[in-house]
């Protein structure tokens, strides 16, 4: 299995930028795609997750209401739209692929990983 990510850059404080991440090398409809990121010194973090069907989302509560993920099961492809985009959200943002059909927050549910994408958010 093969993730990429892609679509982080540089943008100013309150604007947006949206992440990609396709898939390839099994049923990419089967499982559950979550989103992570790791900020300069600090752990890597769960972000956003979404089921397989795209009918259940969760967000950690310092992104909802900015932050959207969703999923195209026809383009193997994960999304995470940011909006309103904050200076604490500057991080390197992973997307990874869970063994399971509902995310979950820990790391150990997901099997396979992106190579990760640079965020940064100037002020």
């Amino acid at each position: 299995v093969q993730l990429q990510a892609s679509g982080g850059g540089l943008v100013q404080a309150g604007g947006s930028l949206r992440l990609s991440c396709t898939a390839s090398g099994r049923t990419f409809s089967s499982y559950a795609m979550g989103w992570f990121r790791q900020a300069p010194g600090k752990e890597r973090e769960f972000v956003a997750g979404i089921n397989w069907s795209g009918g259940s989302r969760s967000y950690i509560d310092s992104v909802k209401g900015r932050f959207t993920v969703s999923r195209d099961n026809v383009k193997n492809t994960a999304y995470l739209q940011m909006s309103s985009l904050k200076p604490e959200d500057t991080a390197v943002y992973y997307c990874a692929q869970s063994s399971k059909l509902e995310p979950g927050v820990r790391q150990d549910e997901y099997d396979y990983w992106g190579q990760g994408t640079l965020v940064t958010v100037s002020s």
